[in-house]
């Protein structure tokens, strides 16, 4: 007997700094759809998730509201598998960066390629874009900001390890040339060629000033950048370079990288180079799908657009938004939610086709035969277009999903399920009823509907896995019915009926879309009553004297400010963007009925750097202004423009 062909597909590990949004369910949903897809075709499936844990990212927003990065991301991953359960994935393995058995194995990776020399130590000097967690030049900017998210960058300097990456430039060339299935779609291919013939820089791969994160082991003042520490999740899982685990031999190279287009680069470009260097396989291949779009643009945490999958499946039904997800989207290209969209093609695919065939053939099935179908049988050459349809269905659907066509294939099944309501109106049951003589004629309608959503139902099962067992109940299917191995028309001889509830209701979308509406307005007025920040009166008593040793724990420095502008819905507060001597740091401060943000622009002042961050109106502030109270108004303590950004005060 031979061993089974096996199919290993990983989403990116995804960065818990928040709670996740419809975007990151989008990909993992259509992982899970083909993970799903291959086990029915009898593949042994490695379906891997995870979260990448490490980061200065993480690192401040720990610190905000006052605890570890351990213990933050602790919450966040928590959610994160909570909300997979809830979208019925079923992965196989989920990977922490956190895991002790990733950490050794990546500090393993960093010294075999240190000693290899493909890492070398070095100096970095440069621009840095903290929610990116990527190092960028001045060249590489886009309007003075990060060319990925359009965000500010802060100059950053620091002793640091690089990867060779300038080395690999020609090999990745070959390999896409070689593979040309390696980069998908075409187009992101593209970009990535034109990336690299541009040069290729060699690349930092560790810090200094960010403490959370993998130490190096030869030299613990650095840890370990994000991209070896994070890309190497992929081998690391599956137990290479540690004990973990034994499946690196039967599961890799992996057969696909299912990652958004905007970490390709580092997929197809950081990743291939390492392993590359580390003399492994590469992976068969890294699929680049497009973006979530809400009307205002890409969906993003920091942000603040997204879209809750959570309440959506309180509202819908989880299977609803699966569909959604897998049908409505253009695999590889971008995407629009809106909630008209997603309301209508629950109600044209979901609750018209599937749903109403279900309920018609189930009622008719009780209505004029009891329940159960009798043995005879009388074919007619109307039959014939639904039943090729049906035989047909499995080969065009692995077709597709071979392709990551995830919305032709459930085209193609929804073909059969449109083509099997035609057929309800072309038989005419209920007029076949009317007469004895019309029996077995109309058993065999009955029984060709029955078969034709066997042949659908076990291929949904792929996609919408709740649906499928509701569908099995109502039309008497077993688990071997639904086997792929039993798609051959006619299969299931006997046939009994039970109706049951409603699998998709129709929403009344005129109704919803008012009741959305009115929720959004009230969510709205609700943010804009809230409460300013609040404003500490001067206390009448005399403060309390304190110590030499209390004061030089209050670390005042001198910051030059970047950028300054009004907080959107704030009559009181600036944000500023501040630099102190070695890097940009945001800060609040209540004084914009006295200053305008142009006039504070390149001033110097003091700056109270290591006062706790506090996150105000959805922004973190890191410190606070110095400034005069005078009785009703406040004056800035501003210092002369000589003085270097950095000096320190006391």
């Amino acid at each position: 007997m031979s061993e089974k062909k096996t199919f290993y597909i990983t989403t990116p590990i995804y960065y818990p700094s928040d709670n996740l949004h419809i975007g990151h369910s989008y990909t993992t949903v259509a992982c899970d759809a083909l993970s799903r897809y291959k086990r029915l075709e009898g593949y042994d499936v490695m379906f891997l998730t995870g979260t990448d844990e490490h980061g200065q990212k993480i690192q401040d927003k720990a610190a905000a509201v006052g605890k570890t990065p351990k213990q933050y991301v602790d919450e966040i991953v928590t959610n994160i598998k909570a909300l997979w359960e809830l979208l019925d994935v079923k992965y196989d393995r989920f990977i922490r960066t956190t895991d002790h058995y990733h950490e050794e194995a990546v500090q393993k990776i960093f010294k075999m390629l240190y000693d290899k020399g493909d890492i070398y130590k070095g100096f970095y000097e440069g621009h840095y874009c903290k929610p990116c967690e990527t190092f960028w030049t001045q060249s590489q900017l886009v309007d003075g900001k990060c060319p990925d998210c359009g965000r500010e960058v802060y100059k950053a300097k620091e002793d640091a390890y690089f990867f060779k990456l300038s080395n690999y430039a020609d090999r990745l060339l070959k390999h896409y040339e070689d593979n040309p299935k390696f980069i998908e779609p075409e187009t992101r291919k593209n970009e990535m060629i034109s990336f690299i013939k541009q040069g290729l820089q060699d690349l930092c791969v560790s810090r200094t000033t960010v403490k959370w994160g993998i130490p190096v082991t030869f030299d613990p003042e650095h840890t370990v950048y994000v991209w070896v520490d994070a890309l190497s999740n992929y081998i690391t899982a599956l137990g290479k370079f540690n004990d973990e685990y034994d499946d690196y031999e039967r599961y890799w190279p992996a057969t696909c990288h299912m990652v958004g287009k905007e970490i390709l680069r580092f997929h197809t470009i950081i990743w291939p180079a390492m392993l590359m260097a580390l003399d492994l396989e590469l992976p068969k291949q890294v699929f680049g799908h497009g973006w979530l779009l809400l009307e205002g643009g890409k969906m993003s945490k920091s942000v603040g657009n997204v879209v809750d999958p959570v309440l959506l499946c309180d509202k819908y039904g989880v299977d609803a938004i699966r569909y959604f997800l897998l049908r409505e989207i253009p695999f590889g290209n971008d995407g629009l939610y809106t909630n008209e969209a997603l309301m209508n093609r629950i109600n044209a695919d979901l609750a018209n086709d599937l749903g109403n065939l279900v309920s018609r053939s189930c009622a008719m099935i009780e209505k004029y035969f009891g329940g159960t179908l009798p043995a005879e049988r009388e074919a007619a050459e109307l039959d014939k277009e639904l039943i090729t349809l049906c035989e047909n269905l499995e080969a065009k659907t692995t077709e597709c999903m071979d392709n990551l066509l995830i919305p032709q294939a459930l085209q193609e099944i929804f073909k059969v399920i449109q083509r099997a309501n035609k057929y309800i109106d072309e038989t005419a049951p209920w007029v076949l009823a009317k007469d004895e003589a019309n029996k077995a004629r109309l058993a065999t309608v009955m029984y060709n509907l029955v078969e034709a959503l066997r042949f659908a139902t076990t291929l949904l099962q792929a996609f919408l896995p709740t649906t499928a067992v509701k569908i099995s109940a109502q039309l008497g299917y077993t688990e071997d019915d639904l086997k792929f191995e039993n798609l051959k028309f006619g299969y299931k001889t006997d046939v009994t009926v039970k109706k049951g509830e409603v699998i998709f209701p129709r929403i009344d979308i005129a109704k919803e879309m008012k009741l959305l509406e009115e929720q959004e307005k009230a969510k709205q007025e609700a943010a804009a009553k809230a409460a300013e920040p609040a404003v500490e009166e001067e206390p009448e008593e005399e403060f309390p004297e304190i110590t030499i040793d209390d004061f030089a724990k209050v670390e005042l420095i001198v910051g030059e400010i970047k950028h300054c502008e009004k907080l959107p819905k704030s009559d009181k507060l600036l944000k500023s963007t501040i630099f102190d001597g070695k890097r940009d740091r945001t800060i609040l401060s209540g004084i914009a009925q006295w200053y305008t943000p142009e006039e504070m622009i390149g001033k110097k002042l003091i700056i109270v750097a290591n006062l706790a961050p506090r996150k105000m109106r959805g922004v973190v502030s890191e410190g606070m202004i110095l400034a005069a109270s005078m009785g009703d108004s406040a004056k800035v303590v501003f210092v002369d423009n000589d003085v270097p950004a950095g000096s320190r005060i006391g």
